[in-house]
């Protein structure tokens, strides 16, 4: 038999996609169209062709059949290098129109929502790296995570390489080995890295605003706590580049801070 008799015609494997969430506050276009381009500054590449969540929870269920123009509302995204793939809090008469625009419906599981104490403050870190946020605020959307549940977790022993992405859903992660660069390692709860972390790491991607990311030398590519994300295009923070960093969110920001070894 050949290689391709032996290949299936098609396979379907479970995945994850990290989406940008924005928060729709109005239906005016001229108004979403200032209020993004003061988001991005004009900026032209500060989004990076990110999947986009359309989110209406301001709105529901007051909008109506026809109010929003979806082919204008997706393009007006598009031009800024966010691509609308699914919407989110709209009422059920408008779920046709949504689909016929090419859109899914994405189901808000109320079950597994629980309110979320604020993180410790701590000090602001001294850096002049490069910060992105994410178009919606990470208080700005009901957390969802398991918080009364026994929490889980996911250990990998060998390193990420390159291209290879590894999510722990529902629980906190755990890696022994190093998160190469072109890596992506993502967890509902708090990332775990005895190694370096040249790649990416996203923590607390249900929305659990408490997660935390630890690393024993930082060397990453981006770091997203909730939605809030950095990059590191123009390098590392001097006094944090190579040494165990802890990552948090504190007031819509992330704070990074030396872990004392001693």
């Amino acid at each position: 038999m050949s290689k391709n008799q032996a290949r299936k015609p098609l396979e379907i494997k479970i995945s994850t996609v990290v989406a940008v969430a924005a928060l729709i506050g109005d239906t005016d276009y001229d108004n979403l169209s200032s209020a993004l381009g003061q988001l991005t500054a004009g900026t032209p590449d500060y989004f990076e062709d990110e999947f986009t969540l359309l989110d209406f929870v301001h709105l529901s269920p007051a909008l109506s059949t026809g109010q929003i123009d979806w082919r204008r509302l997706i393009a007006l995204f598009k031009s800024h290098r966010l691509n609308p793939v699914a919407v989110r809090n709209v009422p059920a008469c408008l779920e046709d129109e949504i689909r016929a625009h090419g859109l899914s419906i994405d189901q808000v599981d109320t079950s597994r929502q629980f309110e979320l104490t604020p993180p410790p403050s701590l000090p602001a870190p001294d850096t002049a790296a490069k910060e992105k946020h994410k178009a919606v605020p990470a208080t700005a959307a009901p957390a969802t995570v398991a918080a009364a549940q026994p929490v889980s977790t996911m250990v990998v022993d060998t390193p990420v390489r390159g291209g290879q992405r590894i999510y722990a859903r529902g629980c906190d992660l755990v890696l022994t080995a190093a998160v190469n660069a072109g890596a992506e390692v993502i967890a509902d709860g708090s990332i775990h890295i005895y190694a370096p972390l040249r790649g990416r790491a996203l923590a607390g991607t249900a929305g659990n605003a408490q997660a935390r990311i630890f690393s024993l030398s930082l060397e990453a590519e981006l770091v997203s706590i909730a939605g809030v994300y950095r990059t590191f295009d123009e390098g590392w923070p001097k006094d944090l580049s190579g040494k165990p960093v802890q990552i948090r969110l504190r007031d819509e920001r992330l704070d990074m801070v030396p872990i004392e070894l001693k």
